[in-house]
């Protein structure tokens, strides 16, 4: 799974899974621009990969702010070969009744729009070059629900839907797009997703945990080794596909 001569994009760096994307990519010994709103957990690694690894801070609900990320890509490195969009938030448990618009919108925003905004942005440069691969981090959720999560699954469900539409449309330029479907994955965002209230610890245990059949919450290496595979040439016949990366949450 050599990334060699690839040049890729990885949103949400600054959290725990895109850290472990960033550095497997860069270990395949793919180029990388990292963005992220906060990019304070992330301002040192340049320096241990000099002229592999690009910091951008960048609102990814902007739509001047996601064009200056990709173009800074392409200034730097002549190129962009893969988009891997990690960024994204979770809901607290909540019912829909209680769910403010605001909340709604900023799930939405984040999880939905942004993918929206960084696909729309990056496909011209990929067309141009006659190829390209988009992956896009959604939740099994989308595919078996969790009660309370109503925003954030409809947010994720809408990404997955995105990801299917694009792979038929961008297929014909040889642009790829597939999605990733974490199960609990073990991360802070995963004590989030709790009940407003409720003991974080205690969620992770009797909840997310035993809701995985194989028995582990999933780490971010394996969310990380999956967008390696489908940005690889050893996945060039792959589009449209969601993997699930779950550990059997979904079945």
């Amino acid at each position: 799974m050599d990334l060699t001569n690839k040049v890729a994009i990885i949103t949400g760096a600054g959290g725990g899974m895109g850290q472990a994307v960033i550095q497997q990519f860069l270990e395949k010994g793919a180029k990388v621009t990292a963005v992220d709103i906060n990019v304070d957990s992330i301002a040192h690694l340049p320096e241990e990969y000099p002229n592999h690894l690009t910091v951008v801070k960048a609102n990814l609900t902007d739509e001047e702010s996601v064009a200056g990320l990709i173009q800074t890509t392409v200034d730097t490195y002549q190129q962009v070969d893969v988009l891997v969009n990690v960024a994204g938030i979770a809901q607290s448990a909540t019912d829909i009744e209680n769910v403010s618009l605001k909340e709604w919108e900023r799930i939405m925003a984040i999880n939905t729009t942004a993918v929206f905004l960084t696909c729309r942005a990056v496909v011209p440069f990929m067309k141009k070059q006659k190829n390209g691969s988009i992956i896009n981090v959604a939740s099994i959720s989308a595919e078996r629900p969790r009660p309370g999560l109503n925003a954030y699954i409809a947010s994720k469900g809408a990404a997955i839907s995105l990801t299917k539409a694009l792979a038929i449309e961008l297929a014909p330029h040889n642009i790829r797009v597939n999605g990733i479907n974490p199960g609990p994955s073990d991360t802070q965002m995963l004590g989030e997703f709790a009940a407003a209230g409720s003991d974080v610890n205690e969620s992770k245990e009797n909840t997310f945990l035993k809701s995985v059949p194989l028995g582990k919450l999933i780490t971010p290496e394996d969310i990380a080794h999956t967008a390696v595979y489908l940005s690889s040439d050893l996945a060039k016949m792959i589009t449209g596909s969601i993997v699930n990366v779950d550990g059997g949450r979904g079945l």
